[in-house]
Parts: C-alpha cells; structure tokens; sequence
C-alpha cells in the first residue's frame, strides 16, 4: 500500500516528472506509529521484509510481524530504561533484528545511532563519548559486542549492551526478552522536528561528524524511493548496503515502506557478484540500488547471464559513474542506470529521477526538494559549465526537510557549512546548458595544474574505458612547472599482471582521448586502495605517499 500519499502534496508534469512536493504531517508524526502499525492495520499479511543469507536460511517479516516485534522490543528497552532522548548504538549488519529495532527505538522517541561492524574499539569509544551513548544493540556475529562491552567496562554513558540470538557474559539475551515481551505498546509522544537519529560521516580528514535527523528525514525519503528508485507497490527493492551505513536509509526501510515495497535483504559478509545476482534471479527481485563498484563487477561476471526479467529500475549512488559502466549495465539488462547524489547531511539532492532522460555519468537534476546552485569561493553564482561548489538555498515560504538539523555537538562545524544563508555541500560540479549537474569532486580534491582547475573525475571516467580497468583514483602532487602534475593510481582486474608497458598503454590511451592540460604525467598500478571504513579511496593517503 501506497501510504506515502498521507503525507505529501505532489505535482507532477505530463511526462511523470515531480515538479513540485509539498509535505504534510502531523506535528506528532513519528515512522513507528504512523507509517509501521497503520501499515499493519491496513495491510497486515503484505511483505515488509525477506531475509536470507549465504547458508540459504530465510525469514519473511510481514508488516503485522514488524509492528508486534517492534513493539514487544520498544517494552524491553522500557524495562532497561531507555526513554526518550536516549542514545542508542545499533550494530546490527544485515541481520533481520534490524527491521524491528530501528521502528522500537523511534517508537520510544529514542536516538538511534546505525553503525558498522567494521568500528573498532576506538572507534566504539570515540562515538560512546562524543554523543552520550547510552545502550547498544550488537551484532550477534564475531566480537562485536565483546568490543562494546569492553567499551562499557570503561568511565562513560555506556551502561547496558543487547545481543540477540547469542548469550554473552555481560549483556542483555535480547532475543529471550523479546520473546516473553508484551506486544502492546502505549503511544510515546514525540514531535516530527526531534532528534530521530545520528549517523557518524566516514570523512576522509578528521574526525568523524555526528549528522543528526529528525524524525522528518523519513518522509523526506519518499522522493528517494518513488522518484528515483522507482519502487513498485508490492514489489522488492534490494539496495546494497549495510544498516550502518546512511545508504541504508535510502534504500532498506523508510522510503521504500512508504511508497509499498517490501525490501530484499542479503545478509553476507563477503561480497560476491555471481551469489548477489543469483539472489536477485531467485527472489525477483524488482528495483535495485546500488554503488558504481558493484555494478562493474557485475558487468564482468556477466549480468545477461541471469534471469533478471522481474528487474524494473537499476539506480546507483555513492561514487560517481562512468559511462562505460552505464554503457555496459545497458547492453546487458537493458535498463539505463540512472545516478543521484546526496549526503549524510541529506536524502536525494540531485537524481535522473523518473520523467527526465537520464544522461550518462550526469548526476541528473534538482529534485523538488531542493534549490541548488553552483558558486564559486565568493559564493556568487557560476554560469553554466563552470566549476564550483555544490550548495542549497533553503526555501524562502517553506520548511527545509531532509537536510540534517545538527553536528551534535559541533555548532560551529555545523555554522560552516551553512555560511552565507546557503548549505555547503563540500561537493564541486558543474551545471550544462539543460540544468543537468555534472560531477567534479570534492572541494579538496581539485587540481591547480598549469592554471587550469580539473576534477579527478573527468579524468577518471576515461581511465575507466581502457580494459580491464577496476577501480582508479586521480590525484595532484607537487610539479614546478605545472604547480600540480597529475598522476593516476590504477587497480586491474584479478589476473592482470603489472609492467611499465601496461602503464604506458593506459596512459597513452587516456591522453589521446583528453585536452592536453588534463593529461597523465605519471601513471601507478597498484593491487589495493587505503579506503575509509565505509570503502571510499582515501586520496589525502594517495597524496601523501
């Protein structure tokens, strides 16, 4: 069921396209209650969630199962003292307890605070202490809760850890406390403009930045999932991304529930093409997100060798794309990929969302949501094809919803990225003459070559049409002639061996395709990238070394 529509106004153009978008909620408004047990009055025996993992076991969570489950784990925390305001860290994968926890903690009006696996006590301690952590829900895999409980044996908030399905010496059997839990619920008031959540960004300098939502944020998804992603009512959308990553947010719940999809869930720890498309083969899958990365191994096993005919809709975000991958993903399904760009700060900025063309390696066009601009240092806006700095004005007669509301406790990082009555994005790019944006890279990533400002992604895209090319990343290092020369660090394909000629070749092949002030000056094969926890190239590494 399509219960999105109880919560926006929308206009939309004789080709489909969303020209305008309007939300509309009560000042209580809160997923748990609102979109979770009107979803299990009205449609209880629908598909909210089905679960499987490499052993082949499967769970098939109905939304009257997630509004019990949710309700019965809302008591147990209760029981442990969560209330609302609470922080609470949540570690859970892709294990299914997931679906049930994110709605119990905001049924409580709780905080809820998605993180990875990958964190490691260091990591645990610095977010315990930088938001006031106060439980956690842990993984029952590996040693993640043996991590968390050595965090909590130390001075700080930390008082109680929850693992399901495994006892551990020091925590909470959560799984045992649902299952003798009430699955009635008395309603926690809560407004739609208070804290819901906190997401710790993976930047790549620094510290991570707490990046705190309201509870607004989940309808601010509905574009996400209904303009982009283009999810079916009573279809299965499978994005690739772990709960603790933002981009679960996008793709695994909120958006998707809203506008009637139930989510595809793989639960695997070990990425592998050919097991992932076998999934999407097996179940049916319909609509399917995922980063540049996944598809370019999907290319090279070979897409058009599974039965992906239930496949609607493809759409990718996290890195920017190259056309031979869009080139590729089309030869071989027959659906153009179409990219969108957002933040952790936000929900979908810019999209080739359904009623525009989408156009390869473009991040597409404005949603209705937001006024974006391109500026230069100043702030004073560029003409098209120039290159400056992505930013949001926000509305002059209307709230701005989706963009976050906090740097928890960093007002001034927070005051910085909102200067000038506008919100930097951080993000450079350029707009051509038909308003479609056009990617460049980060603020810091630019290179000053010869007095010419080129983004590492123009020259990206074409190191990526060589063969057999993976992955790459373009950088600036110091020239005295130039200011900056650039050089190329490329990773092949497993069984690619290395040699100078091979590093010749790339490097002949991109320079005849590119102005002479974007060439390569040097060229590096490499086997892997350093990249932050959440698998983005640390360049500030590559510039360094």
């Amino acid at each position: 069921m399509q219960l999105y529509k109880n919560f926006c106004r929308e206009t939309i153009d004789e080709n489909g396209s969303l020209i305008d978008f309007e939300l509309a909620f009560k000042d209580n408004y809160n997923f748990g209650y609102d979109v979770v047990d009107e979803l299990a009055r009205l449609t209880p025996n629908d598909k909210a969630v089905v679960w499987t993992n490499p052993d082949k076991e499967e769970r098939v969570f109905t939304f009257a199962d997630i509004a019990n489950l949710s309700n019965k784990a809302a008591n147990v925390f209760k029981k442990y003292g969560i209330q609302k305001g609470d922080k609470v860290l949540v570690i859970l994968k892709r294990n299914y307890e997931y679906w049930y926890i994110a709605p119990a903690l905001h049924k409580l009006g709780a905080v809820i605070i998605p993180a990875t696996n990958l964190l490691t006590q260091s990591d645990i301690a610095y977010r315990v202490n930088t938001a006031n952590i106060k439980a956690a829900v842990c993984t029952p895999d590996g040693c993640t809760a043996e991590d968390v409980l050595a965090v909590a044996s130390q001075p700080n908030t930390l008082e109680t850890v929850f693992v399901p399905r495994r006892n551990v010496f020091g925590a909470v059997d959560l799984t045992t406390e649902i299952n003798e839990a009430s699955g009635e619920l008395e309603r926690v008031e809560t407004k739609a403009t208070e804290p819901m959540l906190i997401y710790f960004t993976s930047g790549t300098t620094g510290y991570p930045k707490a990046v705190e939502h309201n509870h607004t944020y989940t309808l601010a998804h509905i574009i996400t999932a209904k303009y982009w992603q283009c999810v079916i009512d009573g279809g299965l959308h499978l994005t690739v991304a772990e709960t603790g990553w933002g981009k679960a947010s996008w793709g695994k719940i909120y958006g998707q529930w809203l506008c009637g999809s139930a989510v595809m869930v793989y639960d695997f720890d070990k990425f592998s093409p050919g097991k992932l498309l076998r999934i999407m083969e097996k179940y049916s899958v319909t609509t399917f997100c995922a980063p540049p990365t996944v598809y370019r191994y999907f290319i090279k096993k070979g897409m058009d060798r599974y039965d992906l005919s239930s496949l609607v809709h493809l759409t990718t975000a996290g890195e920017a794309l190259n056309t031979e991958v869009f080139d590729r993903v089309f030869e071989q399904t027959g659906i153009h990929l179409r990219e969108g760009f957002g933040q952790t700060e936000s929900v979908l900025m810019l999209a080739n969302y359904a009623g525009i063309d989408a156009k390869p390696g473009s991040m597409g066009k404005p949603t209705a949501l937001y006024d974006i601009h391109i500026v230069d240092e100043d702030g004073n806006e560029l003409a098209p094809n120039e290159v400056g700095e992505i930013v949001v004005y926000p509305p002059k007669d209307k709230p701005q919803y989706g963009i976050f509301v906090s740097y928890y406790n960093n007002e001034d990082l927070y005051s910085k990225v909102w200067r000038n009555g506008m919100y930097h994005t951080g993000d450079t790019a350029y707009k051509d003459e038909d308003g479609y944006f056009w990617y460049v890279g980060r603020v810091d990533d630019l290179i000053k070559t010869r007095g010419f400002r080129v983004g590492p992604f123009e020259i990206e895209n074409v190191i990526m049409q060589y063969p057999n090319v993976l992955e790459c990343a373009v950088i600036g290092v110091p020239d005295s002639d130039r200011g900056q020369a650039i050089k190329a660090i490329v990773k092949m394909v497993d069984g690619i061996p290395h040699s100078k000629d091979l590093e010749n070749k790339i490097k002949t092949f991109c320079n005849k395709r590119m102005a002479s002030y974007k060439w390569i000056q040097t060229l590096e094969l490499v086997d892997e990238f350093p990249k932050t926890i959440s698998g983005k190239i640390k360049r500030k590494d590559l510039r360094e070394n």
